[in-house]
């Protein structure tokens, strides 16, 4: 996805501004591409050759070729698995070595936040950098890692046992469903989605920005948006719009694919990928807590 907001186009293969995703992809209805359309145009094998522009015209990209340097799908799913995979490191040693009986949890807990305030810098730094950088997006990942094993610990022992797995079952499923959808097509990520999607996000941010401020400086739950009825509404919404972030990762992924981007932008794909999931992760873990605490 792409907006003007760095945080939520914190994944864009672009060059200039430009974005392969809805600036000049066919499927999304946009221009007839060519070598101005497409942001890779310039050293692209394909910019100068009027049978791979015909082929564009007709909304049948051509693929990149393996061996210039361009990104593959077999670049994605690997630099995804290291992002991922150090996470979940991650995550399992602070499950493991930060306990939060009563002795411990607000060591450990102050740990996690602090773990997850670090990463939500990190994120930010790559999110305004114009290239994917490796170590930030693996250190983003390790410290959000932390953050995530604590946060699941403190759920897991202490509001609902076995919270973690079904909220790990939960994201996998969303993941596959998403997938399953815009392979098969029933899900159309044009010009439209998009604008829905970063409509509703905006005003959902908001909205638990809001919640927060009134909560902190009101005491309790602020406005009552992250528990409760209203918890369980906005937590199935958050949900909602993590399944819509995949389909616009899905999309952004094909579309750097068809139009030839560097091999290093698989980072930017990993990068996402694994923002949308922890998002989906942590809306899910949310969720079950409050219908376990109204039980």
């Amino acid at each position: 996805m792409r907006s003007r907001n760095p945080v939520f186009s914190r994944r864009g293969f672009s060059r200039d501004n430009g974005y392969a995703g809805f600036n000049a992809s066919p499927q999304a209805g946009g221009p007839a591409v060519g070598t101005q359309a497409n942001p890779y145009a310039q050293g692209n094998p394909y910019a100068n050759n009027p049978y791979a522009q015909t082929d564009l015209q007709n909304g049948a990209p051509p693929q990149a070729p393996a061996t210039t340097g361009r990104m593959t799908m077999d670049d994605v799913v690997l630099r995804t698995a290291s992002t991922l995979g150090t996470l979940i490191v991650t995550a399992a040693l602070a499950w493991a070595l930060l306990p939060v009986d009563d002795a411990n949890i607000n060591r450990s807990y102050g740990i996690g936040v602090g773990a997850a305030l670090i990463g939500m810098v990190l994120a930010f730094v790559q999110s305004f950098k114009r290239k994917a950088s490796p170590a930030l997006i693996l250190s983003y990942a390790a410290f959000e890692g932390v953050f995530l094993g604590v946060v699941s610990s403190v759920v897991d022992n202490r509001i609902a046992s076995g919270a973690a797995m079904q909220a790990v079952i939960g994201t996998m499923a969303v993941f596959a469903g998403v997938l399953i959808a815009y392979r098969a097509g029933w899900i159309r990520v044009n010009r439209r989605f998009y604008g829905f999607v970063m409509a509703a996000a905006l005003g959902f941010v908001l909205l638990m920005m809001v919640n927060l401020l009134f909560a902190v400086f009101g005491g309790g739950d602020g406005l009552g948006f992250r528990s409760g009825p209203l918890g369980i509404v906005f937590g199935v919404i958050g949900i909602l719009l993590g399944a819509c972030f995949l389909a616009l990762d899905f999309k952004q992924v094909e579309d750097g694919i068809a139009y030839g981007a560097p091999k290093e932008e698989a980072w930017l794909a990993a990068f996402g990928l694994t923002l949308t999931l922890v998002w989906i992760y942590l809306e899910f873990l949310r969720l079950i807590a409050i219908l376990n605490s109204n039980d």
